[in-house]
């Protein structure tokens, strides 16, 4: 039976909100297992203990406080939001880069649009990233250093709620990767979510680009072991290529020809912004 739309979308957003709670539970537990002496959470601090009405009043206070002036902002944001061009950068795997206005998958193909007007089609298999272009200020003074954590295979164990934790213990441990190093990946990617899919046909829970899943023999992106493994090898041969784990998340995200140009992480906000969040969750306190 087909489901219609208004029932398709409060599943999708009931899925996404259990999404953002084991997130939040997996980056609290990777803090802890990190030995951080740190790692508290604040809904911890009265286990046991009723709240009274005085605390429930602030707390639904402290909400409204944070949730008003977002709404506000929200509002604005749409408001101009069509009135504002983005720009985008397709990566070719031959190590092209074209400057695009936007970018989106129509069946094998990827669809261009061109400064100034037209477009071009591309076998998606050609393109390995498209990224935002915009490149972060002051990257000189906000280096990305190598973490300490080592990303080898270990028997560090995932939180036994984590979604697909048997699939991913599975991968990680074929690739030679540490399993918290690959989980640190999915969410960051597309937060445990197994049908996640972008503009441009990065699919499933490592969002792998058509390009890396024929690479890696994957038929079906949505399955989560495939795609896992898919993955998992990905991310393995960035980093036999880079022999670094910042450079290696760097060409993931950006593709491995942007990180060969610039002999180091690329100074783009996205790329940049990406390393620092899997290596936040993979590496707490480095």
């Amino acid at each position: 039976m087909t489901k219609n739309t208004r029932g398709r979308s409060t599943e999708l957003g009931i899925r996404n909100l259990k999404f953002s709670v084991l997130n939040s539970q997996f980056s609290i537990q990777r803090l802890q297992s990190h030995g951080s002496s740190g790692a508290q959470c604040s809904s911890g601090l009265n286990k046991g203990k009723p709240l009274n009405d005085h605390d429930q009043l602030r707390i639904k206070n402290s909400k409204l406080r944070i949730i008003t002036p977002l709404l506000a902002a929200l509002t604005v944001l749409f408001a101009f939001f069509p009135m504002v061009a983005s720009t985008e950068l397709a990566v070719f795997v031959d190590g092209r880069v074209l400057k695009v206005d936007d970018a989106r998958l129509e069946g094998e193909v990827i669809v261009l649009d061109l400064p100034g007007g037209g477009s071009l089609s591309v076998p998606a298999v050609r393109i390995d990233r498209v990224i935002a272009d915009e490149v972060e200020e002051s990257v000189a003074t906000s280096p990305l250093g190598e973490p300490a954590c080592p990303f080898v295979w270990s028997e560090e164990p995932l939180p036994q709620d984590l979604p697909f934790r048997d699939s991913i213990n599975t991968a990680a441990r074929a690739a030679n990767l540490h399993p918290w190093l690959v989980a640190a990946v999915v969410q960051a990617e597309s937060a445990f979510d197994p049908l996640a899919i972008s503009r441009v046909g990065a699919a499933g829970l490592m969002q792998l680009m058509p390009a890396a899943a024929a690479d890696h023999d994957v038929s079906n992106a949505f399955d989560p072991d495939e795609n896992l493994r898919g993955g998992s090898e990905h991310l393995r041969t960035m980093l036999d290529r880079f022999e670094s784990l910042s450079l290696a998340l760097a060409a993931y995200n950006a593709g491995a020809t942007t990180v060969d140009r610039y002999q180091g992480i690329p100074p783009y906000k996205e790329t940049r912004q990406y390393v620092r969040r899997v290596l936040k969750q993979f590496c707490p306190g480095e």
